[in-house]
């Protein structure tokens, strides 16, 4: 288990346990203060008899909660509501069931018809509280313990990677010619990129290998992360569209909203870079204009403005154009269509100097492939950390495509 599906979970079970509490408390004490103006008042065994009889309800709200928020239904106010308002219904409505046939009544219309009554009956309070809590202090309660992506609180730094696939050297290419790929080398190389992620001070979180798939170690093409939300992909190649299951599991389990490009349209995550609120996206060879048209409409709600830029010269935008932690965008000009799209564009001398991966506001990752792009990006006072892929640069990868990094 991660350790951030571990905080969620820990705050799932606090948060549900709770609003249980809460509930539970709030309807003893409800008919406690009901029963003051009879002639003798609240008795003890008054008190024990209404606990008894909301004990179960409570056992099961608290169980049905503790499970929506494992699976994401605190993300939301809107679907933490929907949860509250399931678990509402359905703890009572078992708890009175149950009650009334340990009874020795027997299952029946009209057994049946009386516990649904006693939804607005006995038990209306019991499902009003915990309708309310969960969407409110509920979920408040929940971001306290870890914030709703369920990553570390704000500064924390995620990678995705993933291992490369056994059959690696059967990985696609479209723009440059085939060389041999030494798989050997190309783990040692995997094993050298996830290790500076780590001294970067960036925690490595693996997406579970795909050994069938020979390009899943490009891991950054299946999705896309904006804020909160990670939009799912749909790949350009069809040869590599199991790959996104693997990756929307562990971003599930980061707690993020989930968005998924849908058929026709087709998006790789190697054509969307990030510039601030401004989101460059390639229309290639992999990337339609359906996908670019769903992005749009899926982020545009959330502040960002998507701009369509033509890649015909590479196989991604990002292989040929990234951006500096100062938003000056970087390429290799004879990969460019139109560096003027950008604004700020900056030309590096070399085709493997044009990704960068930002590690903070004052650090990058790039390829050792580029030692002129490194010294003139490091000349402009950045400290760049450089690693040797020239395993994966033989099948069109480059830094960005090997992580999908999520900051907090």
């Amino acid at each position: 288990m991660t350790n951030s599906l571990g905080r969620r979970l820990v705050a799932s079970a606090l948060s549900a346990f709770v609003i249980a509490f809460i509930v539970h408390v709030s309807m003893v004490l409800a008919f406690t203060v009901s029963n003051l103006a009879s002639t003798t008042g609240p008795s003890w065994s008054t008190i024990v008899q209404v606990s008894d009889y909301f004990s179960l309800a409570s056992v099961f709200a608290f169980i049905l909660l503790l499970v929506a928020g494992v699976i994401g239904a605190f993300a939301r106010w809107w679907t933490a509501l929907i949860a509250g308002f399931l678990v509402a219904v359905i703890a009572p409505f078992l708890n009175t069931l149950i009650l009334a046939l340990n009874a020795g009544n027997a299952i029946s219309g009209a057994l049946l018809g009386f516990v649904i009554a006693s939804l607005v009956g006995v038990n209306l309070l019991f499902a009003v509280l915990v309708t309310s809590l969960t969407p409110t202090f509920g979920r408040w309660l929940f971001k306290r313990f870890v914030d709703y992506s369920g990553r570390a609180r704000s500064g924390s730094r995620i990678a995705l990677v993933r291992i490369p696939a056994s059959n690696l050297v059967d990985g696609l290419t479209t723009h440059i010619e085939r060389e041999p790929v030494d798989a050997e080398r190309a783990d040692q190389q995997w094993d050298g990129y996830v290790a500076a992620l780590a001294a970067a001070g960036w925690e490595t979180v693996e997406v579970s290998p795909a050994d069938a798939l020979a390009d899943s170690v490009f891991v950054e093409d299946t999705a896309v992360v904006f804020g909160d939300t990670a939009v799912i992909t749909r790949p350009g190649a069809d040869s590599r569209r199991d790959e996104t299951t693997g990756t929307e599991a562990v971003l599930q389990a980061q707690g993020l909203a989930i968005e998924r490009i849908q058929e026709p349209g087709t998006l790789d995550g190697g054509d969307v870079l990030k510039v601030g609120s401004t989101v460059f996206v390639g229309r290639g060879g992999r990337t339609n204009a359906d996908g670019i048209r769903q992005l749009r409409a899926l982020v545009t709600p959330l502040g960002y403005t998507v701009v369509a830029v033509p890649v015909t010269k590479a196989l991604h935008l990002k292989t040929a154009v990234t951006a500096l932690p100062d938003g000056t965008v970087i390429g290799y000009e004879p990969l460019v269509d139109d560096p003027s799209v950008f604004g700020r564009f900056l030309a590096v001398p070399e085709a493997h100097g044009t990704a960068v991966v930002v590690l903070s506001d004052d650090t990058v990752l790039m390829s050792a492939s580029a030692p002129q792009s490194a010294a003139l990006i490091a000349d402009l006072g950045y400290s760049v950390i450089t690693v040797d892929i020239s395993e994966f640069e033989k099948l069109e990868g480059c830094v960005t495509c090997l992580s999908i990094r999520i900051r907090g």
